[in-house]
């Protein structure tokens, strides 16, 4: 199947005791057994529910993987990755990190034992030279939260690799999708994404998803699932896997805004500067081209007036961007990195990379583009 049709079709069958073509939400927390100790499919919730399978297979299937696991977060599939890990192993991470990623690894995490080195993985030799003999996992956020710097998926997979080859590669892929990459196809061992966002798709459901190709690797996570308990529900499941089935249309939708607000602001006499990989002064603009498909619906400018008084008086009077967390929904949202989705990070640590005051990070919705772009020029002018 073609990418398109997998987000309808992939992993997915009608229900068998009625045909429904839309699996039930089965709202059960435990089944009959045949016998003592002879479950059927199904035992217990925690362990498997029927609408989460249906879900897992759609990811497994949009993800070219052959296993998908739905979590009750996104921290909660990153948990679990983590969970593979023990005392005395390390991670080598990005250095420009979801806040909540950040914060998971150096306030959770490290206190138990795990170590992690934060690299600019702009330079694959960044990433090769800090494998030491510790090392047990490249976590790989590529575009990045919030400076949209991309990383050579398959460049650091291969290198990795061949200093290491049971060093597992784990991709988040939320702000791309699996529209515009698939990561395992690149190298990557597992695939991550706060399915809150794109794959729901409207801003109503709060889920984590981890898909691998590996069978023993999918055990392992599907004993951590299973034994730490952070599972999708039923109910989000269903409406997960209905986002899903029209990823790839609002994807292209999403691409096409959010190309128009990067030129937008390019051309605004009061941007000083634009994040974009869909742009051909992006740094990394030729390794997006070349790994992804379409350059996405998320954009980070700064104004020329780098003031916290100009950032935010434009924040405040937006009004088809609403000012809020989260992002990949059907509208439009603003958000402010320092003091919403990164004011978890310390401020030594965020100015390091870049991430100021002045940094507006937009998720460009499906509203008609001229209305957007209304809405950028007449908070600009403000």
């Amino acid at each position: 199947m073609k990418f398109n049709t997998k987000t309808i079709h992939g992993g997915q069958k009608p229900e068998p005791a009625t045909g429904a073509i839309m699996p039930p939400v089965f709202m059960t927390s435990t089944y009959a057994h045949s016998s003592p100790g002879e479950p059927q499919e199904y035992e217990y919730s925690r362990g498997g529910n029927p609408t989460r399978t249906a879900l897992e297979n759609s990811f497994a299937a949009i993800e070219n993987g052959t296993h998908g696991f739905a979590f009750s977060s996104g921290m909660a599939a990153i948990d679990c990755v983590l969970r593979t890990l023990k005392p005395g192993d390390e991670v080598i991470a990005g250095d420009d990190l979801y806040g909540g990623t950040y914060r998971m690894f150096t306030r959770l995490f490290e206190k138990y034992g795990l170590e992690f080195t934060y690299v600019d993985m702009d330079d694959v030799a960044n990433v090769t030279h800090a494998i030491t003999g510790k090392t047990k996992l490249v976590w790989i956020e590529t575009p990045t939260n919030p400076l949209m710097k991309i990383a050579d998926i398959e460049a650091i997979c291969s290198a990795v690799k061949e200093v290491n080859d049971t060093v597992l590669i784990a991709v988040d892929n939320t702000f791309a999708t699996p529209y515009l990459q698939r990561p395992l196809d690149l190298g990557a061992d597992i695939v991550m994404h706060s399915a809150t966002k794109y794959l729901g798709g409207h801003s109503d459901l709060i889920m984590g998803a981890l898909i691998v190709k590996d069978a023993n690797l999918a055990k392992e996570v599907h004993f951590i699932q299973f034994a730490a308990g952070a599972i999708a529900s039923p109910m989000d499941s269903f409406l997960a896997l209905r986002g899903i089935k029209t990823l790839h249309i609002r994807m292209q939708r999403h691409c096409e805004n959010g190309r128009a607000v990067a030129n937008f602001l390019k051309k605004h006499p009061k941007v000083g500067a634009v994040y974009y990989p869909g742009l051909e002064e992006h740094p990394s603009y030729t390794i997006a081209k070349k790994q992804m498909k379409d350059f996405g619906g998320m954009v980070s400018f700064r104004l020329k007036d780098d003031s916290k008084e100009a950032t935010f008086k434009f924040l405040k009077n937006t009004n088809v961007f609403t000012l809020a967390e989260s992002l990949g929904g059907v509208e439009s949202l603003v958000n402010h990195p320092v003091t919403m989705s990164h004011a978890s990070i310390p401020e030594k640590e965020r100015l390091k990379i870049g991430i100021t005051d002045a940094l507006i990070r937009l998720s460009v919705g499906l509203e008609d583009e001229e209305d957007i772009l209304a809405d950028l020029e007449q908070a600009l002018n403000l």
